[in-house]
């Protein structure tokens, strides 16, 4: 089979993955299922792969096979697998849990001690082919296409996850700002919508990402190019500051805001990374704020994400693009050039 592959570690996009040949990887466990990827979303986590920012972290041997949002159609089961069967479409969650530790007892799947992680830890879906197991995937509604929802396995389900600990603490009247309407915060954004009765205010620098953020419900719109952030924040809240922000993109210059924009006793969910957070110890125990760190969710909530998608209650903006295109989809994604998600079709 064809399989999009990272030799080596490099800052350089446009020739970061080789397209090769590869062997098929081969049902040999009683739980594993083989899925013919039908899509699978490239993430800026994939950037990130490539430029080696997750070897401090992970363990990875390369050459990897990278793609950890996939979805596509069950080839073939291992003889212990009940819950799905031959010729099902599925969404893969991308972490493989053992369900007996501590964490995966206690419903906390992404803590799991025993994990191995599609596209990050082992081979994943950029690929026609993906080894998966059946505690990892989720049979799809009947008129639910696999390429179109491929991307929620990650950013889906990460955005979703982290809307799910904010609206916890979202009252009607409160405020919630979302930080950057991309990939991500586009789900996010209507995550929060469908789940709370929060007034929404967006922050991004492109027009064309405000303008979706109020067609996907944002009260307020703010370009923080050429806009006073705590400032119009400060004025929207009458002083009181954001009760809930939600920030994808995870800058120093988006992080730095939370001091001047959380309410006092708020959060800050960091769900895009890439940058530091430098903020005084005072400044947090003066707001008593806390930043919130979010990685992926549990296998409940892609369930939970899926049964959204099917009410129409989150709707993913994709382009789609071949494999053979795969290191376009990175250069264009590392230049701010792709609205929504890219999806690979293997």
């Amino acid at each position: 089979m064809r399989a999009a592959r990272l030799h080596e570690y490099t800052d350089d996009m446009s020739n970061g993955l080789t397209v090769e040949a590869v062997d098929r990887p081969e049902v040999t466990g009683a739980s594993d299922v083989l899925v013919a990827v039908e899509g699978a979303g490239w993430c800026q986590t994939d950037n990130h792969i490539i430029e080696g920012m997750w070897d401090d972290y992970v363990t990875q041997d390369l050459p990897m096979t990278l793609g950890h949002e996939n979805a596509g159609t069950v080839v073939e089961v291992g003889e212990g697998v009940r819950t799905v069967s031959e010729g099902d479409q599925v969404i893969c969650h991308p972490v493989q849990t053992c369900g007996t530790c501590r964490p995966c007892r206690q419903g906390e799947t992404m803590y799991c001690e025993n994990q191995s992680f599609n596209g990050l830890t082992v081979d994943g879906g950029f690929a026609e082919y993906l080894l998966t197991d059946e505690r990892s995937v989720v049979a799809l509604p009947d008129g639910v296409d696999p390429i179109d929802i491929a991307p929620h396995a990650d950013a889906g389900i990460t955005a979703y996850h982290a809307v799910k600990k904010a609206v916890d603490d979202l009252d009607p009247g409160d405020t919630a700002v979302v930080i950057g309407v991309g990939g991500l915060g586009h789900i996010g954004l209507q995550c929060l919508d469908a789940m709370s009765a929060a007034d929404i205010v967006a922050l991004d620098v492109k027009e064309s990402a405000r303008d979706l953020a109020s067609d996907l419900g944002a009260r307020h719109t703010v370009d923080p190019s050429s806009e006073d952030v705590p400032q119009v924040i400060g004025d929207i809240t009458d002083g009181t500051g954001a009760r809930q922000v939600l920030d994808f993109v995870g800058a120093d210059s988006t992080t730095a805001l939370a001091p001047d924009v959380v309410a006092a006793g708020g959060d800050h969910h960091v769900i895009g990374y890439g940058g530091h957070v430098h903020e005084p110890t005072q400044a947090l125990v003066n707001g008593e704020f806390a930043f919130q760190g979010n990685i992926v969710g549990r296998y409940t909530e892609l369930q939970e994400l899926v049964a959204l998608v099917e009410r129409d209650a989150v709707d993913l903006h994709t382009s789609r693009y071949d494999l053979d295109e795969i290191n376009t989809v990175a250069e264009k994604l590392e230049h701010g050039e792709i609205d929504g998600r890219a999806v690979i079709t293997p």
